[in-house]
């Protein structure tokens, strides 16, 4: 590791610039410029929101970055999360988070190594990645987990159109079935749990059927149900009922709101024998 560009008492912040970009997902980039002519980028991408967020960085954050020292990110950190009255929430989250990458950027950058490197180095040499699999009913879901199994995807997302509803979460478009962000308002969308809830298990007992067990099958509730609803269903999909991974097998995604707790008791802590479940709220 080489002496640190910049390596004076400081390395002042004296640019920042929020960019807005690619049309149709309206991605939100943060660059941060140093006094010396390092910059770090941060990603502050908050889907259907992205223009509040772009407002709160320039408006709020960005002046606040100007003259402070890029080094010391952990301070910065705390002074954005701490120093407003206003705490947490999506917005103010999606913002610090850009910070937060940016300076770690810089730090690189001033220091010719990886981030990684300066967070412990690597811990190891590839990551389980999966694919989108989508279909209009069970069938065509089907032969969409299949054609990613062709291309060697040991873990993959299984997503189909529900019997009774007109649409719904996860079913993509194109050969690789992905999800483009809407423009403007959400899209509003009938809904009801009771036609999902029966439909799901049917659709994982097809495809362990059609797959067997080695398979990791995902699936993205995208937190439609309730916290016990969401129980429910898990119990539905535990192993004994379509293999003995389970039906899911690997993980259900945002099985309910994260701020969703009425009547759940202790939240998420339900009697699952999912042997590779993963409790988290990932999305």
């Amino acid at each position: 590791m080489g002496e640190e560009r910049g390596s004076g008492l400081a390395m002042r912040i004296v640019d920042g610039k929020v960019i807005v970009c690619s049309p149709g997902r309206n991605f939100v980039t943060l660059k941060l410029t140093t006094e010396d002519g390092i910059y770090g980028l941060g990603d502050a991408t908050l889907n259907g929101r992205e223009m509040a967020v772009a407002s709160y960085l320039s408006e709020h954050v960005v002046p606040l970055l100007i003259g402070r020292d890029a080094r010391r990110i952990e301070d910065i950190w705390q002074y954005l999360y701490k120093g407003a009255y206003w705490r947490r929430g999506p917005v103010t989250m999606a913002s610090i988070g850009a910070v937060d990458t940016a300076l770690w950027d810089i730090k690189g950058k001033a220091l010719n190594v990886p981030v990684y490197q300066l967070l412990g180095g690597a811990c190891r040499d590839a990551v389980l990645v999966y694919g989108h699999a989508s279909g209009g009913d069970i069938e065509e879901t089907v032969r969409a987990v299949g054609e990613y199994a062709k291309l060697g995807y040991k873990a993959i997302r299984a997503q189909s159109g529900i019997p009774g509803l007109e649409s719904t979460y996860g079913v993509g478009r194109g050969k690789m079935y992905y999800e483009p962000a809407e423009k403007d308002a959400p899209v509003e969308n009938v809904w009801s749990s009771e036609l999902y809830m029966n439909f799901v298990p049917r659709l994982f007992e097809r495809l362990r059927k059609e797959f067997g067990s080695d398979l990791h099958l995902l699936h993205d509730v995208h937190h439609r149900l309730t916290p016990i609803e969401a129980g429910r269903l898990g119990k539905e999909l535990e192993a004994g009922r379509s293999g003995s991974r389970g039906a899911a097998g690997k993980f259900s995604v945002d099985p309910a709101a994260h701020d969703d707790t009425a009547g759940s008791g202790r939240g998420f802590q339900f009697d699952l024998r999912l042997p590779e479940a993963d409790s988290r709220a990932v999305d």
